[in-house]
């Protein structure tokens, strides 16, 4: 079994934030309703005011704001799902696993058009709220030993972050360049672990990009 990260993995950028930009242009009273809040939450954080985690259950709130989500969200794939890696289509397999901290309701459904499984955050719309913790990092590996898994062949990422869960797999590979280069995972010396307790430690990178 191959297991893969999403965002910056196999998709080249951060699918939460993309669909997030999708909304507010095609709503545009998001922009004023959103934003702002949006923008405010980003700051606190940036001054080490809120923690990431305070910072992201804020900012998916802008999910309650889409009241036609199901028709967006499929027009959003319709568009980006073409952005997929090339190197990833060319080894996809239907055993494959894509683990992933952004939104099971926007990963559910591009996962579906893979033909692959699927674990991501589960986050409640309506409420816009976690029901659980997000699927990052230590999670991750966690929710893989918990469902007694098989033995993972392959594991990639593009964030040290999610080296717990590389350490579960017989081979694992750093994705970089917004998912076009594919190389092996590093050793993890002393520099190297520092960088790994920092990326767990200040939680999950999002890149600012989407369409």
């Amino acid at each position: 079994m191959n297991v893969y990260d999403f965002d910056g993995t196999i998709f080249p950028s951060n699918c939460s934030v993309g669909f997030c930009i999708w909304c507010m242009n095609r709503h545009p009273k998001m922009w004023f309703k959103f934003f702002p809040k949006a923008a405010i939450f980003v700051l606190k954080y940036k001054m080490g005011k809120i923690s990431e985690s305070q910072m992201l259950r804020k900012f998916f709130g802008y999910l309650k704001y889409v009241d036609d989500f199901d028709f967006q969200i499929e027009r959003y794939w319709d568009k980006n799902e073409k952005k997929i890696a090339s190197w990833y289509l060319a080894q996809k397999s239907p055993d494959d696993l894509v683990i992933s901290a952004s939104p099971t309701c926007l990963i559910e459904p591009i996962a579906k058009r893979l033909g692959v499984r699927y674990m991501a955050s589960d986050f409640d719309r309506e409420y816009g709220v976690f029901v659980n913790n997000m699927m990052y990092a230590k999670e991750k590996a966690k929710y893989i030993i918990d469902h007694g898994f098989p033995v993972i062949d392959n594991f990639y990422s593009d964030s040290l972050s999610d080296t717990p869960i590389a350490l579960c797999a017989e081979k694992a590979f750093l994705v970089k360049k917004k998912a076009s280069k594919v190389v092996d995972w590093p050793n993890l010396d002393k520099q190297t672990m520092e960088k790994v307790k920092k990326k767990i430690d200040t939680g999950w990178n999002v890149h600012l990009k989407g369409d």
